[in-house]
């Protein structure tokens, strides 16, 4: 009983601190309260002062940006009104703004512009707080400080998601209406919108895309693209990987740079081509390459689609049979009967000088003269096997368009 006593001025000693602090709490909101047009005015000025791209802003995104400074400095006094309830600071701050701001200035400025802020209601601090509330007030805008931090981060966070969700569409977009031949000026407008700067060489590279998530493929081709130096729009369509890069004027050398994230299995360059638009072409002859590519089991990794030309013909790709008459049958025969009946018997007679020479009753230095004629003129040696292999298709595939022409 003899302890009742002291026990009883203790509490009542903290009961009086306590609504001593309780005093100082409602005094210190009232200041805030009464001072928050003048520190938004304030926080305003100093920004005019201190920050360039501010001063270089149009007038209707810097009331916007005025907007988000009163609203944090009155976020911040409800905040320490009541600042054991849970708020989503990151909606009665940023709310206020459109959600175009976000596009207008960059997290590094918002950064600068939620500093600029707290610095004028930390000077402030002083004549805001009562008699021995300074510390408390300066301790609340620290803690203060750091949730409108990860609420200043949140915003921008969600605005890139929704952004990247959105650029993946048009990408995909963009990619699909390649593939199936049905680019238009809006696919090129699309493309602009997320990057695209109209490079002169485009190329198709076409493969099989690996197993599980098909963002981190994605992902995986920027980077090799940006090491590379070289534009893309890419995407999975169902069991593909798709890239379209711009920059290089080499397929090969692209594929090569690009090869990384395909799955195995073979990988077809398109021919390089001007535009976006052309890369339909691109497009259709690298998945005709790829669908034929079964027919040359040792092809190399990545292969042109135009070095499948007579396996794509076989396949029934109308794109390479047109190709190999138009681009060596026919310039052969405008060159001269000589020319295409000297490599037909030179490939009927295994790929031997001497016995086309008997054949023809010429001297082998002539049948090696028009053999060189015919590289000339068609960019395939007869002598290499492959070249020889294409050159023999492409023959063929001639005089079947003679015969059904009539010639």
């Amino acid at each position: 009983m003899r302890q009742a006593g002291p026990v009883s001025e203790a509490d009542e000693k903290a009961e009086a601190e306590k609504a001593d602090e309780k005093k100082a709490h409602v005094a210190t909101v009232r200041r805030l309260e009464q001072s928050s047009g003048k520190l938004a005015a304030a926080a305003i000025s100093r920004m005019d002062e201190q920050l360039s791209w501010y001063r270089a802003m149009p007038p209707e995104n810097r009331s916007w940006i005025g907007l988000v400074a009163q609203a944090g400095i009155a976020a911040f006094i409800e905040w320490y009104r009541h600042p054991d309830t849970p708020q989503a600071i990151s909606t009665d701050v940023f709310g206020t703004a459109p959600r175009e701001l976000t596009r207008a200035i960059t997290l590094r400025q918002t950064v600068e512009l939620v500093r600029t802020t707290i610095e004028v209601v930390e000077s402030a601090v002083e004549e805001l707080a009562p008699p021995g509330g300074a510390s408390s007030l300066r301790n609340a805008l620290l803690v203060y400080s750091r949730e409108i931090a990860f609420a200043t981060a949140q915003v921008y966070a969600q605005a890139a998601e929704a952004r990247g969700a959105w650029d993946a569409r048009l990408e995909s977009l963009v990619v699909n209406a390649v593939v199936s031949g049905e680019a238009d000026e809006s696919d090129v407008s699309r493309a602009a919108a997320l990057g695209w700067n109209t490079p002169e060489h485009v190329t198709v590279v076409l493969g099989s895309a690996p197993n599980g998530d098909s963002e981190l493929t994605v992902e995986a081709i920027r980077r090799a693209a940006r090491y590379a130096k070289l534009q893309v729009l890419t995407g999975v369509l169902g069991k593909r990987l798709v890239v379209i890069a711009g920059g290089s004027d080499d397929p090969v050398q692209a594929a090569k740079a690009l090869i990384g994230p395909f799955a195995s299995g073979p990988v077809v360059a398109g021919p390089v081509v001007g535009d976006l638009l052309a890369a339909t072409r691109s497009a259709q002859a690298a998945a005709a390459g790829l669908r034929a590519c079964a027919a040359w089991p040792d092809a190399p990794r990545p292969v042109l689609a135009d070095d499948l030309l007579p396996e794509r013909a076989m396949a029934g790709d109308p794109a390479a049979r047109r190709l190999l008459v138009e681009e060596i049958y026919r310039p052969l025969q405008e060159a001269g009967s000589a020319l295409l009946e000297t490599l037909s018997v030179y490939l009927e007679q295994a790929s031997s000088l001497e016995g086309a020479a008997r054949m023809l009753f010429v001297h082998p230095n002539t049948v090696r003269y028009r053999l060189r004629r015919v590289t000339d003129v068609t960019g395939w040696p007869p002598s290499d096997v492959r070249s020889a292999f294409t050159l023999r298709v492409a023959l063929m595939l001639g005089r079947l368009a003679d015969a059904d022409s009539g010639i």
